[in-house]
């Protein structure tokens, strides 16, 4: 137990698997000092997912008691509650809170196993923020068998993990999640420090042995990454900023996502992505997770240690604007891929194969032309977290071209010969001593590393919406950039799904289909050519039927009325593939010891 949880707690809060088939918690919270007004509130958000979700919504039968009798709590908004007290007397509130969320922001619970994240579960108490908070898991009945996974420092637990947790504040408390339930786990050190791996609902062809090897791997080279160079930019320490690391992994039929803590990450994936036993081939949904497992693990320095200036102290009652989301977010998903390169799980085939995947996914998005990253990040809460059938067209990913400035910024630095982004990154954190950062730390880490300022490439690059010199960036590194035709669905303007029938989700901005009037949400559902009609199935039909016909009618039903669009089918519409030409320049960017 650290130092700064070593006095006593005087916030305390218990947490019941209260009822499993009615996926309700039980929370009773203890307060042993209260406000003669002593008021409460539940998170509206939950940090590193930009998006306003009322977790109040779920909470349920509020009660409050002190000195044995009940007393009355007055809602004061959809999240803040207030209860007049005698303030020599401790407050006892109890709730419940309805958990049937499988993802990793929120909370759930069922026969088979319980998650919750503070945000969810713990009401804040006003004024005493800053107080030690202690969290008991208590292990009922219907849940003896179960044991319980959480990066909070342990004060009285027992071998499966339940008893009392403690945590220096609130802040603390709400940023480390609870995994319960009957999973596998196991232990490794990486940079000196203990990990955990926990594992729920795998199947029995899950090879364990091989994804802690692996994780073990990603974790070693992004220590070494952070803290294992010396030199002026490299004096960060060789230990990680945690004593302890937790990966809570909940495998699921079809889902994925993570959200990074401060010493643990709780991630989603398909338990087919998980590698299989006698199966030593490196699929794409492997990778895919490998990359996940990358990216969270990165962001534990970059975004809950070295974070934005507007993220220094969170405000849970509303939107916590930041336009550097390009950074913490784009920067981390440029190394999340590259460090499974350097660290040996990848080659430079399926690495340049992610790259290019990343690289065609933002050309392939008319919102760069609108949005400059910076804006996007700024625009998180109603836009990236509010996606509809317009997005492509209005925004573009803090995640993608975020990680694409990254690439351009690093391969810039390398061929000027001063510096790498690697030594950016280190020497920002020295600079901000792990804490908050701006823009202008970047800039000024930059030019004092790079030897030269870079701001006519942050203006363009950051807040500017012109396209990134990728390719004239990519070829002195030994990269070269091929141009194919691209798949149908570009070449018309359209993103679509086929699961029944060709359902159109998409129209692209300045397409083929928007300018024959193609819609979101129309069903297509035929095309007639040179006067004949012809039902389709999928997409790929049109090619079929059209043969070297250059215009068709496309038979539609918008609203439950046919309509007849005149469609010109585009000439070519080319997307890039990137190629290793020469394996020799390429290494000391793709293959730099981590």
């Amino acid at each position: 137990m650290s130092a700064s949880t070593s006095r006593s707690a005087s916030l305390h809060y218990r947490v019941d698997a209260a009822d499993l088939h009615a996926h309700l918690f039980r929370v009773t919270l203890s307060i042993d000092q209260p406000a003669s007004q002593q008021r409460v509130s539940l998170p509206v958000w939950i940090p590193g997912s930009y998006l306003v979700r009322e977790f109040s919504k779920n909470l349920q039968r509020l009660a409050a008691r002190q000195g044995g009798r009940a007393v009355a709590v007055q809602q004061l908004d959809k999240h803040n509650w207030q209860v007049e007290c005698v303030p020599s007397s401790p407050l006892v509130l109890s709730y419940e809170v309805y958990a049937f969320d499988n993802s990793v922001r929120t909370a759930w619970l069922d026969t088979q196993r319980g998650f919750f994240n503070g945000t969810s579960l713990c009401l804040k108490v006003h004024g005493q923020e800053n107080s030690v908070h202690s969290l008991e898991l208590v292990a009922g009945k219907a849940i003896a068998h179960w044991e319980a996974a959480t990066g909070l420092a342990p004060h009285k637990v027992n071998k499966r993990g339940f008893g009392t947790y403690l945590a220096a504040d609130y802040d603390e408390l709400v940023d480390c999640p609870v995994e319960m339930g009957s999973f596998w786990s196991a232990e490794f050190k990486a940079g000196g420090v203990p990990h955990r791996l926990v594992v729920a609902g795998a199947s029995e062809a899950f090879d364990s042995a091989r994804l802690l090897a692996d994780v073990h791997k990603i974790c070693e080279a992004e220590v070494r990454f952070w803290h294992a160079h010396g030199g002026a930019a490299g004096r960060t320490g060789k230990r990680p900023p945690f004593k302890n690391y937790l990966f809570l992994l909940n495998a699921v039929d079809d889902s994925y996502g993570g959200l990074e803590h401060r010493n643990s990450t709780a991630l989603i994936a398909s338990r087919r992505d998980l590698p299989r036993l006698g199966e030593a081939r490196l699929t794409d949904g492997y990778v895919t997770l490998l990359g996940l497992v990358s990216h969270e693990y990165f962001h534990t320095w970059n975004v809950k240690h070295l974070r934005p200036a507007e993220f220094t102290h969170y405000d849970y009652a509303g939107e916590n604007y930041t336009q550097l989301l390009w950074f913490f977010e784009g920067f981390t998903s440029y190394y999340d891929d590259l460090l499974l390169r350097r660290g040996g799980l990848i080659d430079d085939a399926t690495y340049l194969k992610l790259l290019n995947k990343t690289i065609n996914q933002v050309l392939q998005t008319p919102g760069r032309e609108v949005q400059a990253v910076a804006q996007a990040s700024f625009d998180a809460w109603v836009k990236y977290y509010r996606q509809d059938e317009n997005t492509a067209n209005a925004t573009v990913s803090y995640y993608t071209k975020g990680a694409l400035v990254a690439l351009c910024f690093d391969l810039t630095l390398r061929a000027e010969g001063n510096t790498t982004l690697d030594d950016v990154m280190r020497a920002l954190w020295q600079r901000c001593k792990a804490g908050p950062m701006t823009e202008a730390d970047f800039a000024a880490v930059l030019k004092e590393l790079g030897g030269r300022a870079f701001t006519r490439e942050i203006a363009a690059w950051v807040h500017g919406t012109r396209e990134l010199p990728l390719e004239e960036l990519l070829l002195p590194h030994g990269i070269a950039v091929l141009e194919e035709p691209a798949q149908l669905q570009q070449r018309l303007g359209l993103r679509v799904t086929e699961a029944s029938g060709i359902q159109v989700k998409t129209v692209l901005r300045g397409g083929a289909a928007e300018q024959a009037g193609f819609a979101a949400n129309d069903e297509w559902l035929a095309v007639e050519v040179a006067g004949v009609g012809w039902r389709m199935a999928k997409l790929d039909d049109l090619l079929l039927y059209a043969g070297s016909h250059k215009k068709v009618t496309a038979l539609v039903a918008r609203d439950r009325r046919l309509l007849r669009l005149e469609l010109n089918l585009p000439a070519a519409v080319t997307t890039w593939r990137l190629v290793l030409r020469d394996a020799t320049r390429a290494q000391p960017w793709l293959a730099a010891h981590a």
